[in-house]
């Protein structure tokens, strides 16, 4: 390796080293700010509570064996919901763009469904499904699953049909296309849905417990809202932001390893 691009990759090291370090240093200065603000009444520490008391809050959680058992209960929802939201929704996808007449059938329904608050049918699917854990999931899987199919079917269309055009040429199948060109090409587009079905799965989850869970970080939250315990509230929203980030943080490592694979 040649000394510019050893320099090189040292500038990129000390770049991404500051950048941590300035994200955490904003991280650590909020904290410290709301923790005085409470503590001096510049705001309501009954509303918003303060760092300290979350972290109080949070230790009887695990003392009391209570925590772990909500934040499992979460996550297995959430893994679940978004396990079937992005394997439906890439099958779904494909046969919507084999069959280009079904697509033009059924775009205007996905549509509708996708605009439809997805809360006014939780009493539907509370009926259906029962007060249980398969509430949660069918309530993330309606959220997830529309924006997968939209998103992945987008990134198939738009695949340069020149090159569609040369596979044909040489007599490829419809299957040899799709897998040697299609899927292979939509591979940043793909990770792109990954991402945002993470998030619409925690976001599904969370609303499903609001509405039947009698465990989970939804339930925690729903729990301190009516007992006026705004400080269990404010742990179990703390709790779900770092579980949000180490999940996206595991899609973007899963990111990396396939186009490493990739190429």
């Amino acid at each position: 390796m040649s000394s510019e691009q050893k320099k090189y990759l040292r500038k990129i090291k000390v770049q991404k080293f500051k950048i941590i370090s300035i994200q955490i240093l904003i991280v650590v200065l909020f904290f410290i700010i709301w923790e005085l603000s409470a503590k001096y009444g510049l705001i309501n520490s009954f509303v918003f509570s303060q760092p300290s008391k979350i972290i109080t809050t949070i230790l009887n959680l695990i003392a009391t064996h209570n925590l772990f058992n909500h934040i499992f209960t979460t996550l297995y929802e959430i893994i679940i919901a978004f396990s079937l939201g992005i394997v439906l929704g890439f099958i779904i996808a494909i046969i919507l763009y084999e069959f280009p007449t079904l697509e033009k059938i059924v775009d205007p329904f996905l549509t509708m469904l996708n605009s439809l608050p997805k809360v006014a049918l939780g009493p539907l699917i509370i009926i259906l499904a029962g007060a249980n854990i398969k509430s949660v999931i069918i309530m993330a899987l309606l959220i997830n699953l529309i924006v997968s199919i939209i998103t992945i079917y987008n990134g198939f269309t738009t695949i340069d049909y020149h090159k569609i055009k040369l596979l044909k040429s040489f007599k490829a199948t419809k299957k040899q296309i799709l897998t040697n060109l299609i899927i292979p090409a939509s591979y940043s587009t793909i990770i792109s849905s990954l991402k945002l079905n993470i998030s619409m799965s925690q976001i599904g989850v969370i609303m499903g417990e609001f509405l039947v869970s009698k465990e989970g970080l939804g339930y925690l939250i729903i729990y301190g809202t009516q007992v006026f315990n705004l400080s269990l509230v404010m742990s179990g929203i703390l709790i779900l932001i770092i579980i949000s980030f180490i999940l996206y943080k595991l899609v973007v490592a899963l990111e990396h390893m396939l186009l490493k694979n990739r190429f």
